[in-house]
């Protein structure tokens, strides 16, 4: 069973706005794993528990967005390359004039060298 956070990124979006979620879920939790050591430095009791349960529901939102992230990556790669596979299948005479344009260019350059 899992539970949605407000704010967090769906299956559907982009991987770029998964990944700076999965940073701002990082530096939240290196933040509460910092306020847990200093209130386990200085503090007893409820303090204690209210810094450990703050870490602990940071460290698993972070591991829940780093465990959807492979699969949002790999679902916009295969979206992409259906969509250039389209391209080529109703375009082949552009797609062979890009592909020789470029070839042409990187022989050029490599004979520059």
């Amino acid at each position: 069973m899992a539970m949605t956070e407000p704010g967090a990124p769906t299956q559907g979006e982009r991987p770029r706005a998964i990944k700076e979620k999965l940073l701002d879920d990082l530096r939240t939790l290196a933040s509460d794993t910092e306020e847990l050591l200093r209130a386990t430095a200085n503090q007893t009791g409820e303090q204690i528990g209210v810094a450990r349960s703050k870490a602990q529901e940071s460290l698993l939102a972070a591991k829940a967005r780093l465990a959807e992230a492979p699969a949002a990556m790999g679902e916009k790669a295969r979206a992409t390359a259906k969509t250039a596979d389209d391209y080529a299948r109703q375009n082949p005479w552009q797609v062979a004039g890009i592909a020789a344009a470029t070839a042409l260019i990187i022989g050029m350059l490599i004979a520059r060298r």
